[in-house]
């Protein structure tokens, strides 16, 4: 498998940013590392080599970023202005650094000059982020895997009343969308998964996966939420379970 180490500089954050590619061609893939996590997460907790069959075989391409949470969303004791520009800058880098650098590297491993659009995916916090990106830019990502996250900025941010915390809750931005917004078509040329376990520890997770099922089926908007059993946690073993099924059928 085709592994390789960056650390870049990002003129968005000041300082150098790190991250991780696995595979040489296929759908090139970003990916959100869980709340606080780090870019090498993926790799640690067996994710990677839960779907290495799908990067052997050329299908995926994984580009794991690293977050800045515990500069942001995690950051409690911090003034939510300050928090909240901060994850924009961080939002600012991937979209406008790092997914241009990961088209040129996947270009220089697939021998390709692929313009098309992106995955994205994530767990827990991960998935927050995977799908904040897939919904608020559908002109560079167009699948999402988004495994027992949280979609309203709420339950880090009580009380808001910021517009960049609005811009940032997909739960909230996603309920005023003009009907007539050309997002939506995007939208429905895409390929959405949202899972969440109904067992330990989700179930913040599940009432906010039911809220955006309702919201996706008032917009229209063909989406696979998927509810697994009782006995499924949040947690790693059950995300390496989680990501290759959705895979399977996604690409």
């Amino acid at each position: 498998m085709h592994t390789a180490y960056y650390k870049e500089y990002s003129h968005s954050l000041g300082r150098d940013m790190e991250f991780m590619v696995y595979g040489h061609s296929g759908k090139p893939c970003v990916v959100f590392p869980a709340q606080d996590g780090r870019f090498f997460d993926f790799a640690n907790f067996g994710m990677v080599d839960a779907v290495k069959d799908f990067i052997e075989e050329g299908k995926l391409q994984l580009f794991c970023v690293d977050s800045i949470d515990l500069e942001s969303w995690s950051k409690k004791w911090g003034s939510y202005q300050e928090r909240i520009e901060q994850h924009e800058r961080w939002f600012n880098y991937i979209v406008n650094e790092a997914i241009p650098r990961f088209r040129q590297i996947h270009n220089d491993t697939a021998w390709e000059n692929y313009q098309g659009k992106f995955m994205t995916t994530g767990c827990s916090m991960g998935a927050l982020h995977s799908a904040n990106f897939f919904f608020r830019r559908p002109d560079i990502f167009d699948n999402l895997i988004a495994l027992s996250g949280l979609y309203d900025a709420k339950f880090f941010f009580p009380n808001y009343s910021e517009s960049l915390i609005y811009n940032n809750s997909p739960i909230d931005y996603l309920k005023n969308i003009p009907w007539n917004h050309y997002y939506l078509d995007m939208y429905r040329n895409s390929k959405i998964v949202i899972c969440v376990g109904q067992g330990r520890w989700e179930d913040e997770c599940r009432v906010d996966i039911t809220e955006m099922k309702n919201i996706l089926k008032n917009l229209q908007v063909p989406a696979w939420v998927d509810y697994w059993g009782y006995d499924v946690d949040h947690d790693w073993p059950w995300w390496k379970i989680q990501l290759p099924y959705f895979l399977k059928h996604m690409l």
